[in-house]
């Protein structure tokens, strides 16, 4: 398998994971010369050093600001960061067209064109709905998208040439939305709570490189079941699932809202539980866009960028999503009962098992795109057989999750942004550490 060819820092000898350019300590500023210039000083250490041993070695022994200090010298670094700190200019590419899906996770995306987000960054952008994935995916390598709402785990496939004829450069600008799955069962099975039962049965995926595959995956393996042999996994349109869960062509999906709420809307299916009960904050959605972009169209990325960000952080206030509930239900959007998208954005919902549930978390809305995140897909694709043989995980997280383009985005719009771009997760009680992924690749099937 083809690897990417993007060079791989390692993590500064602090044992912080930011940049080699920021020295040990820095804070982060707004001016240039802190996270902003972080991506200059990166870009001039590995021209000039341009060997990863020598590099790490001599940013070990006199620390980042003296090697820096070195080269500024003969170089004109604080011109560059001065230039990349300055306001954008207007868009190179005003009208645009991005593709989405009509599920929940797509909301800023979507709110953001008749709430006139887009608009008030100088953009004329045509949102697309779409019937699948794969169109989603096709659509963008053919650049019949400018940008894209994808699955978290699709860019780091592509890029990795998984599932496409060759690799394919497309980034993870910013995550859509976290948590908003759930695993929904048909009625018929509110009896067989017990994931131990579910020994053959049908289970659909929006697709196979998706956290609703993962998450199904590790969950199932963790109550005895091999995903591969004791059920069937297979990969079903979100709009199509609560239909196929009526003709009794599935048993359940782990799947995208607003279609487990639609299932249990229409008296066919009922929560078994929620995704944020499996790894609370986990990704979902992405906002895509080509790698080529960042630096073909600066301006027109870094204003859809910020779209999107403001769009995020709208999404997140609870006070706005009745507000966005009725902007987005529409037939040019979801096309769903507005109560049912309610529901959903606001947490209070009923189950289909008699009760009504109060879960102000069942969906949030955070666009930093966290490496560590993306450690964690990549361990899963290795895990489940889609990738194989040697992987460098980090060099793959910093090459496809956009972490400083997003904290600088959120940054310019008064956002709180992390310090570092890796982080711990608990997942099913169990602590994800993304330095540490090997045990998450070869982790057993637990057999009660």
């Amino acid at each position: 398998m083809r690897r990417p060819s993007a060079p791989f820092t390692p993590a500064c000898p602090c044992g912080r994971a930011h940049a080699p350019g920021l020295a040990c300590g820095e804070p982060v500023a707004a001016d240039g010369t802190g996270a902003y210039g972080a991506a200059v000083e990166d870009a001039v250490l590995r021209a000039v050093l341009p060997q990863p041993a020598t590099r790490r070695r001599l940013l070990a022994l006199f620390g980042a600001g003296t090697v820096l200090a070195a080269i500024e010298a003969v170089l004109p670094l604080a011109a560059a960061r001065e230039a990349l700190a300055q306001p954008a200019g207007p868009p190179e590419k005003r009208d645009l067209k991005i593709g989405f899906i009509p599920i929940t996770c797509a909301t800023p995306i979507i709110m953001a064109h008749p709430m006139g987000f887009y608009a008030r960054h100088g953009l004329n952008v045509e949102v697309v709905r779409t019937a699948g994935w794969a169109v989603i995916r096709d659509k963008a390598i053919a650049r019949e998208y400018d940008a894209a709402h994808m699955l978290s785990p699709m860019p780091l496939a592509m890029s990795l040439g998984v599932g496409v004829a060759a690799p394919v450069s497309w980034a993870v600008a910013a995550i859509e939305n976290t948590n908003g799955q759930a695993i929904t069962l048909a009625t018929r099975h509110k009896e067989r709570r017990d994931p131990g039962t579910w020994r053959g049965f049908r289970f659909a995926v929006p697709f196979d490189f998706s956290m609703h595959n993962y998450l199904l995956r590790h969950y199932l393996a963790e109550h005895g079941l091999d995903p591969d042999r004791d059920v069937q996994i297979r990969a079903v349109p979100p709009p199509e699932m609560v239909a196929n869960l009526r003709a009794g062509n599935i048993d359940g999906y782990l799947g995208p809202d607003p279609f487990n709420q639609r299932a249990v809307f229409d008296g066919v299916g009922f929560l078994h539980l929620l995704s944020r009960e499996l790894w609370d904050g986990h990704p979902c959605c992405a906002f895509a866009v080509p790698r080529g972009m960042v630096h073909e169209a600066p301006n027109t990325f870094a204003a859809l960028l910020r779209a999107i960000v403001q769009a995020t952080a709208h999404a997140q206030d609870p006070a706005n999503r009745k507000e966005i509930a009725a902007a987005i239900s529409g037939q040019n959007y979801l096309n769903q009962p507005q109560t049912v998208v309610e529901q959903v954005l606001t947490g209070t919902f009923a189950d289909g098992l008699g009760r009504v549930q109060r879960v102000p978390e069942r969906i949030g809305f955070d666009p930093f795109p966290w490496r560590s995140m993306a450690v964690w897909i990549l361990t899963q694709m290795k895990r489940w057989g889609q990738v194989r043989g040697d992987l460098d995980y980090r060099q793959v997280a910093e090459q496809v999750f956009l972490a400083l383009d997003a904290g600088r985005a959120m940054r310019e719009l008064g956002m709180a942004v992390p310090e570092d771009t890796y982080r711990s997760h608990t997942i099913m009680g169990r602590v994800f550490d993304p330095g540490q992924p090997d045990p998450w690749v070869n982790a057993p099937i637990r057999r009660s």
